[in-house]
């Protein structure tokens, strides 16, 4: 019997050289990449994504085009406002001061209520001539209109304060007007009588 150390081992046999693999092109490997994709189908139109306006109310496009005659001016000059000890008021001609004595006295009762705070001066504008013809049409006699003191303008000049006033004198429907009293706002409202 042998012995382990009879035994002599054979030398390893040397593997063979690899064979260089030949680099596929860059053709080839993008071939490769996209031979299972479709083409897409062309289409020629272009989708635009517009934005859409606002809406606006129907009713008020209905009373834009009915009250288009009803333009008011921003630079109507009060001809008939009067001061009185700081309070404005204003008297349509032809009627008894009086009016004025019990509108300020609350003889009438407010029925409708508007507040043009945050509002820019078209808006403001259309709103108002839009109440009172509304107001009118109701049968609504008295209103109150808070246009704020300007505090919060620029220079702390109150801007609606002036044109409000301008504008109630341009409506026809308009009787008078008085400066509201301290409890409903002082000098940052007017109530506001409409004829019958």
């Amino acid at each position: 019997m042998k012995k382990l150390r009879d035994f002599k081992l054979a030398p390893a046999p040397t593997p063979p050289a690899p064979t260089p693999l030949a680099e596929p092109s860059a053709t080839a490997l993008f071939t490769q990449a996209v031979k299972d994709v479709r083409p897409l189908v062309a289409d020629d139109h272009a989708v635009l994504i517009t934005k859409k306006p606002k809406p606006i109310p129907k009713k008020f496009l209905q009373h834009v085009i009915s009250n288009n005659h009803d333009i008011l001016s921003d630079h109507f000059i009060p001809a008939y406002e009067l001061e009185d000890d700081g309070d404005v008021q204003y008297l349509r001609a032809g009627h008894s001061p009086d009016i004025l004595k019990r509108l300020r006295k609350g003889h009438w009762p407010v029925q409708a209520v508007i507040d043009l705070h945050g509002l820019v001066s078209d808006e403001a504008r259309q709103y108002v001539s839009t109440f009172i013809t509304d107001c009118k049409q109701a049968g609504v006699r008295c209103v109150r209109i808070v246009h704020g003191k300007g505090l919060s303008s620029r220079n702390q000049a109150p801007v609606l304060k002036q044109k409000l006033r301008g504008w109630l004198m341009q409506k026809e429907e308009v009787l008078a007007y008085v400066q509201a009293q301290q409890k409903d706002g002082g000098g940052g409202a007017v109530v506001v009588l409409i004829k019958s």
